[in-house]
This record gives C-alpha cells, structure tokens and sequence, in this order.
C-alpha cells in the first residue's frame, strides 16, 4: 500500500477507528449512555455510526426508537462518560506504519467525527498531534460525515487540491464522504487495507 500513497502529495485519516482503535472504548459510553436514558443498546448499529458526532447519533436514537431525548444532553453524557474510560484505545498498526513512513515526507491530517477536545486528547496520548499538520474536528465543520466538508477542510489547511489527497476510513460513511470530496479512500478492513478509488 506504500507504494500506491506514494502518487499523492497528502493524506488525511479519519481518527477513531482508523489510527487509534477507539471504537471498543466509544462502544462502551454507548451502552452505558443507553442505560442511563433507557433506549435499546444495538452494537452493531451504533457502529455503523462510526464518524457520525455524538448528538447527530442522539437524534438517529430518537428517530429509530420514536423516543424525545435532548441530543445535546444525551451528547454531553456520552462524551463525558467516554472521557472518563481509562483506556480509550490502541493505536491501530497498519495505518500508523503509512503515517510514521511518510511522516516528514508529505503533508499528514486528521479529519474526525469526534469533537476537538475529545480528539485532541486521543491525539496527545497517542503522540500523534506533533506529526500532523492539520486536524479537522467535528467542531470545526457545519456538515458532518458523509458530507466531505471535514475532508475538504484538512485538504484546504495542507494547502493541496482534494485530487492530490488520499483519505484513510474505516466506515462506509466516512468512504462516502472522501468520495463526494472527490477523493481515493484507503479503507481500513480488519488486518487489511483496502483501496477504493473515486468514481468521479
């Protein structure tokens, strides 16, 4: 896969998931959210959120169950609880061999679903914040994944035309999204690393 992120002068990863294997960590603020406002806990479901921000989620919540919960309140449960997990996840290999080999060697960032103290936190612990050169958070955008703003952001901050970036996912909304930006997705799939080009 080295060799075919050779063609592009950036990449951008998705966070969570993609570099760090928070996703067990976010799973579990879920359910214990789930507990607290008493709506069905669905693993699988709520993973295929992946990338979504936590309040966007709350409303998917309401609409799939017809219940009437405050997404921001039902968001800032969750994020509090998930900050205070102790263990927020591994750094995922594959993807982190791409960013420490090219580090240095082309412009690296991070465009998230999470929010940026939450982001910047995972960030620091990983010891990833000192090798990007930018980092797009659920903050800084108007219009979440799969709407490619939080991709076409860190490609306007590396300066570089979303052509000449390549984007790391690991969820089909986060492949949707570096599409609709108009650019090559390299899709996390277990072990592997799965190329899907932009049809456009």
């Amino acid at each position: 896969m080295i060799d075919r992120v050779e063609n592009y002068l950036g990449i951008i990863f998705d966070m969570d998931g993609t570099l760090i294997d928070t996703m067990p960590a976010h799973l579990k603020a879920w359910e214990l959210t789930a507990e607290n406002f008493r709506f069905p806990y669905n693993k699988e479901w709520l993973h295929s959120l992946g990338g979504m921000p936590s309040f966007k989620i709350a409303a998917e919540v309401n609409a799939k169950y017809g219940m009437a919960l405050d997404p921001m309140e039902v968001s800032r449960f969750k994020m509090a609880t998930f900050a205070s997990l102790k263990h927020l996840g591994d750094p995922i290999e594959t993807t982190n061999e791409i960013l420490n080999h090219f580090y240095g060697k082309k412009k690296l960032a991070v465009g998230t679903g999470s929010q940026r103290q939450g982001a910047t936190r995972i960030l620091m612990l990983a010891g990833l914040v000192e090798k990007l050169d930018a980092i797009v958070t659920a903050t800084d955008v108007e219009n979440h994944k799969p709407h490619p703003e939080t991709f076409l952001k860190a490609a306007e901050q590396l300066k570089l035309a979303p052509s000449q970036c390549v984007v790391f996912e690991d969820t089909e909304l986060g492949m949707r999204a570096a599409h609709a930006g108009g650019m090559d997705c390299i899709m996390v799939e277990g072990d592997e690393l799965v190329f899907y080009p932009c049809e456009s």
